[in-house]
């Protein structure tokens, strides 16, 4: 076969699949069938899936077949992905705010204003962080059951952050980084930024399999386990309290640096003890205050075992020096003074005000998710298409996530997940209505 005849038949597809008469979630024919039909061998008929493939036209699913991308959706996220419609209702991304917050910050910024150390703010301060403010998050996260001192608790912008500078301290490209099958889109983003070997452990429904994790461990050299143990972003579970046990067993027996990202731990009334109890020899325990207080609040922090706080601060320095002073000086008053306790607990109520509104909404679809978490996951059926369903419910004006951005295996399962602190209650519901209807007639029929 000449190449331009092989050219002709990636060019055929790819113009029939952007003018749109190759329909999104459309299957292609097998291999075999079109290698018969275009009178080619097996291996170029491969070849010529595998250029669709990488031009992001198709996609292939193992044991399934050869469909076609909705090339009107994007397929990342973050960065990776095309801002939402001003007109649109996000359903993607959660940045939940209460009544009065902003008289707060105004509130915060006048005491700032009159206090007696307003120029020290102006300058450079320690790259951990200052002294106070590091005792200040040390009480909060005593509140949180780890009890720690100050100076083993870093600062960072934003929980983000801390994920980034953790990973430059203690790891090295090229290592194995144990992760959900589902996960945190950041933290993919970071492993693929920094080259880390990603391995993914299949899920349960209250964590991941530590069998498999304890099999992974055995026969490969994984330097950290990134996990989300109190409520996991997009699956919602809370990991029991023996499975946390084990899971600091397999880190003291096996070497892995454990990676607690607790950013929506706040959302759990009474969980378990995090890990940074449980091991805080082998644990880093990453969060912040963008998700409880202000997205745009960008102060995180890190409590690390002794000997990692050295390369952490160096990791600090080196990719932002310090985090501002008068947003941690904020910071300092308010979880001192109650006002991020406060703010946690009217947000717990209403994260399961609406997700009491989504369990009304899409009742008898199989959701996922945790009675106070700000998202649900909806897994789709066999033959369905989440990116055909994300399409349509784009062209409707609303904005969701595939499995995508999500998943570390090789195949992402067909699902989409449902942010729902973007927008009010009574618009929440009547955008879930709409999710309903069309997840019925074009997934579940």
């Amino acid at each position: 076969m000449t190449a331009s005849r092989y050219k002709s038949l990636v060019d055929a597809f790819a113009r029939e699949i952007r003018a749109g008469r190759l329909a999104a979630g459309a299957r292609l024919p097998t291999h075999r069938a079109l290698a018969a039909r275009e009178r080619i061998a097996v291996v170029t008929a491969t070849r010529v899936y595998a250029e669709l493939e990488a031009m992001g036209l198709v996609s292939r699913e193992q044991g399934r077949g050869t469909f076609v991308r909705d090339i009107a959706v994007p397929a990342g996220h973050g960065i990776d992905q095309q801002v939402v419609a001003t007109d649109a209702v996000d359903l993607n991304f959660n940045y939940p705010s209460l009544p009065g917050q902003a008289d707060l910050l105004r509130q915060a910024l006048r005491e700032v204003a009159t206090s007696g150390d307003l120029e020290s703010l102006l300058r450079y301060q320690p790259h951990a962080g200052r002294p106070q403010d590091r005792a200040s998050i040390a009480r909060h996260l005593g509140r949180r059951g780890i009890t720690t001192d100050a100076d083993r608790v870093l600062l960072t912008n934003g929980a983000q952050h801390g994920l980034a500078v953790t990973v430059m301290a203690a790891l090295d490209a090229g290592d194995v980084v144990a992760v959900d099958a589902l996960t945190y889109p950041g933290f993919k983003v970071l492993a693929h930024a920094l080259r880390l070997d990603l391995a993914p452990v299949p899920v349960t429904a209250e964590g991941p399999d530590l069998d498999a994790l304890e099999e992974l461990c055995a026969s490969r050299p994984v330097r950290a386990v990134y996990t989300m143990p109190t409520l996991h972003n997009p699956l919602g579970w809370v990991m029991p309290s023996p499975d946390r046990a084990r899971l600091a067993g397999i880190a003291r027996r096996y070497g892995p640096l454990l990676i607690e990202d607790a950013s929506y731990a706040y959302l759990v009334a009474d969980p378990p003890p995090p890990l940074a109890a449980l091991a805080p020899d082998v644990t880093v325990h990453v969060s912040g205050l963008s998700k409880s207080v202000a997205t745009g609040l960008r102060v995180g922090f890190v409590v690390s075992p002794p000997a990692l706080v050295p390369a952490l601060e160096r990791a600090i320095r080196a990719t932002t020096w310090n985090t501002p002073a008068l947003t941690t000086a904020i910071v300092g008053r308010w979880l001192d003074d109650g006002t991020v306790d406060r703010l946690e607990a009217l947000k717990r109520d209403d994260a399961r005000t609406r997700q009491a509104i989504a369990r009304q909404e899409l009742a008898g679809l199989p959701l996922v998710g945790h009675p106070s978490s700000y998202f649900v996951w909806l897994p789709l059926p066999d033959d369905a298409r989440a990116d055909r369903l994300t399409a349509a419910l784009a062209r409707q004006h609303i904005s969701v996530s595939t499995a995508e951005p999500f998943t570390t295996s090789t195949h992402p399962p067909q699902a989409i997940r449902l942010a729902l602190g973007s927008t009010d209650p009574d618009s929440l519901r009547s955008t879930l209505r709409t999710v309903r209807r069309m997840a019925v007639e074009d997934a579940f029929s």
